[in-house]
């Protein structure tokens, strides 16, 4: 059994990434899948934290299907995504894809990523834990909800506490979505476990039509937040352009939200 991970009462762990409570009200990280160039991102951290964005996201290193797709800038994308944080003062949250990513990301960024394909990589997990930066922790594609939580007691063995869950959807059988979007299991990841539970409509689906309603409804079901890719222009994107959200598009679903979680966007909006 997990130990640590196991709700044993009603108190929720709240974590703290860069001043942004995960875990108190319903948080929106958003930006690109892959940093692109210093204009894209730049443009990119702008808009999102313009509407109201509390953390802003953005692939520098990018675990892909195929060896010829787009792999990402690399430490360049860190320091791309790093200024823009600084510019707009909205913590960042990058994946790390290898255990050597590690001491860069921890210095640069606000939260380290730990993307479904790493989900049940165990090496990399406790080294990032180690780092004490907070982490994201995806569910996996083939993953069970006691393996999630399991691979989130790795993280706190090493006596980091600060681990966020993230719902990105589980393989299906069709092809209309990219996964299967599992609301049901990322409520009852909330009465197994005390950690922060957010989902990332945008994987979960592949579609951008359909990942506003998702948004909406895991907010109204009191879930902790959402990891959303949003592209100055999506058309343009070098990967996932299909489920990207212009910033157009972004804006008028964090408007939305303001009903939902009024002092979240309130706080956004007096940057």
């Amino acid at each position: 059994m997990y130990e640590l991970a196991r709700r044993e009462s009603s108190t929720n762990t709240v974590v703290d990434v860069d001043g942004v409570r995960i875990g108190e009200g319903f948080c929106v990280i958003a930006g690109p899948c892959a940093i692109e160039d210093e204009l894209q991102m730049e443009t990119a951290a702008r808009g999102v934290a313009a509407a109201g964005a509390d953390l802003l996201r953005g692939g520098a290193y990018k675990p892909r299907t195929s060896p010829y797709s787009f792999q990402g800038l690399g430490d360049r994308g860190v320091a791309l995504i790093a200024a823009a944080s600084r510019r707009h003062r909205l913590g960042a949250v990058v994946e790390a894809l290898d255990a050597e990513h590690v001491p860069l990301l921890a210095r640069e960024v606000a939260m380290l990523q730990i993307g479904a394909r790493n989900m049940q990589n165990f090496a990399l997990i406790k080294v990032a834990a180690r780092t004490g930066r907070p982490l994201l922790l995806k569910r996996g594609p083939a993953a069970t909800l006691d393996e999630l939580l399991f691979a989130a007691e790795y993280a706190l063995l090493e006596g980091n506490p600060n681990v966020v869950l993230c719902e990105r959807g589980v393989r299906g059988f069709d092809p209309h979505t990219r996964n299967l979007f599992d609301l049901a299991g990322a409520l009852r990841l909330k009465e197994l476990t005390h950690l922060p539970v957010i989902v990332d409509p945008s994987h979960a689906t592949g579609r951008r039509s359909l990942v506003p309603p998702l948004v909406l409804a895991a907010a109204a079901a009191g879930l902790d937040g959402a990891i959303l890719e949003v592209h100055p222009e999506p058309a343009r994107a070098c990967c996932d352009a299909e489920q990207a959200l212009d910033l157009e598009s972004f804006s008028e679903l964090m408007n939305r939200l303001e009903a939902l979680r009024p002092s979240k966007v309130a706080t956004a909006a007096s940057r």
